[in-house]
């Protein structure tokens, strides 16, 4: 299985680097992993929400370049489905099952996705209701992209 994380901005915070190349690394085992930051917009204080639109579809342009064809899109969405541990990991299992070679997932600047992902979007996830910097997403999307991959092979993994 190929695992694609687009996400929008760079990662500056050398901890978050060190964690995204822990988790990367161990991921190697399971599938192959591709990330890919594409630039993301300032956003002005004070952006109007014509403004914060035509920064999510630049940002949103900049994504769907990076959207293969067969690959199924997973969006990270407040608004998404919430799922357990056992849950996502089954439906990345469920996924493989079917015939799904790649999966790609999507993690928006800090005003989120633009339409044209959002149109894309096979599956919209959720991890909480709770806003998080989009940065530290990635760390969280990666260990649980890792947790269900040992959910899946029956392996233990603390709780």
């Amino acid at each position: 299985m190929k695992i694609t994380v687009i996400t929008v901005g760079k990662l500056k915070e050398k901890y978050l680097k060190d964690a995204i190349a822990e988790y990367a690394k161990r991921l190697s085992k399971y599938c192959k992993l591709e990330i890919i930051e594409v630039a993301d917009e300032k956003t002005p204080d004070t952006a109007s929400g014509i403004v914060e639109d035509q920064i999510r579809s630049k940002e949103a342009e900049r994504i769907m370049k990076y959207v293969k064809e067969d690959a199924h899109v997973i969006t990270l969405e407040i608004a998404g489905k919430q799922l357990t541990s056992e849950e996502f990991a089954d439906k990345i299992e469920k996924l493989g099952v079917q015939g799904t070679s790649h999966i790609t997932f999507i993690i928006g600047g800090s005003i989120g996705l633009g339409k044209e992902v959002l149109k894309r979007s096979d599956y919209a996830l959720s991890f909480s209701k709770m806003t998080f910097p989009h940065q530290l997403m990635r760390v969280i999307l990666l260990e649980q992209i890792y947790r269900g991959y040992r959910i899946i092979n029956g392996e233990p993994y603390h709780k």
